[in-house]
């Protein structure tokens, strides 16, 4: 997934726990870590991942109501990672974040119906 030096998202509805902010810049710290940050809270920053190459079978099911929301059909997907407490860092399956690249809509959503698990270790 290519993302543009800080790139400007506008989340359609605010991410959970970080309400009321919409409005993040995006940009890459290695090629498959990002750094999402808060546009008016300075601070407020989460890490994200891009899947695959983490987690090769990983293809949410992404309802179509949220991809009309998000106004497009075939979103980048990307998962919350957080560091390691004592073990390995753990990415978030449960809630993806989904972007359209073209507009910088955002969204992150949690999947109905899934067995993914909000913490799985990354695999090293």
């Amino acid at each position: 997934m290519a993302v543009e030096t800080d790139a400007a998202l506008h989340f359609v509805t605010p991410p959970p726990g970080l309400s009321p902010l919409t409005e993040f810049t995006l940009s890459a710290v290695t090629e498959e870590l990002y750094s999402l940050r808060a546009v008016d809270a300075e601070g407020v920053r989460l890490f994200l991942i891009d899947p695959r190459p983490y987690f090769p079978g990983y293809e949410p099911r992404v309802a179509e109501q949220t991809l009309e929301e998000l106004g497009t059909t075939d979103p980048a997907v990307l998962v919350v990672v957080r560091p390691g407490e004592g073990g390995a860092p753990t990415a978030n399956l449960l809630a993806p974040v989904l972007v359209d690249l073209t507009t910088g809509a955002a969204m992150q959503t949690i999947l109905e119906n899934s067995d993914q698990p909000l913490r799985a270790p990354l695999p090293r």
